[in-house]
């Protein structure tokens, strides 16, 4: 699929990563923070239409940053009142860094979070941030025993990023994967969500804004117009 708005490679997006916190000494937490409160209004608003009490949301969290980021969200999704049970690809213990200190923060919320599969499927939304860009090699364990749960649910999907499984340069699926209904990536497109074979598992796309300075992406050769004046209007949008 074509689009007007640049994209940008695994490799890219991890070296941006790199100089956020390096160079400009934005941190890590700073961004993810960004990240989780698009992702709990674009919840609350696409899929639960505003009504927050009378909904649930089930949250798959891995232990990377992609599951750092649905885990602060979790946060935000909490204090707006609405249901939710959160699971996790590996138990507690092996969680480190700033997705630990997300996990801190629910279990001290009193937030119900568990290691495994849902017991039951009564749930309004499914969101999806078991595994981010990173993704090397087809999901395995309790991850891919998730996955495969999420698509026998019949629970719209909300995925971070991108779907879980999908290569973030070539959009090819490495089965299992997430189908999402949406995906809300961040800062500029990943690659391979335009790809033919990738359209299907991202459903309609979002793109949102983490606060990243313009004239960062001129470090590793993306400055133009078009990424200077990006979010100038929405810093949350929808691109197909």
């Amino acid at each position: 699929m074509k689009t007007s708005i640049p994209t940008i490679s695994v490799k890219q997006m991890r070296e941006l990563d790199r100089l956020m916190i390096d160079y400009y000494r934005i941190s890590l937490v700073q961004m993810m923070e960004n990240a989780a409160i698009h992702l709990s209004r674009l919840a609350i608003k696409r899929f639960l239409r505003g009504k927050n009490f009378d909904k649930k949301i089930f949250i798959f969290a891995g232990k990377g940053c992609n599951g750092g980021g649905v885990l602060a969200c979790a946060r935000h999704l909490s204090n707006k009142g609405v249901q939710l049970e959160v699971f996790l690809s590996a138990p507690a213990n092996e969680f480190k860094g700033i997705p630990l200190h997300q996990l801190h923060i629910l279990n001290k919320l009193g937030v119900i979070v568990k290691t495994g599969l849902p017991e039951h499927y009564e749930a309004d939304l499914i969101i999806d941030g078991l595994i981010g860009y990173g993704l090397k090699g087809n999901p395995t364990g309790l991850t891919a025993k998730q996955i495969k749960w999420c698509h026998g649910a019949g629970i719209p999907i909300l995925s971070l990023d991108i779907p879980s499984g999908m290569d973030g340069d070539t959009g090819k699926v490495l089965p299992p994967a997430i189908r999402a209904s949406a995906t809300m990536t961040l800062a500029l497109p990943k690659t391979g969500l335009f790809e033919e074979v990738a359209i299907l598992q991202v459903g309609d796309l979002f793109l949102a804004d983490i606060s990243i300075p313009p004239q960062l992406y001129k470090k590793i050769g993306l400055m133009d117009e078009k990424v200077r004046f990006l979010f100038k209007e929405k810093s949350l949008f929808q691109i197909f």
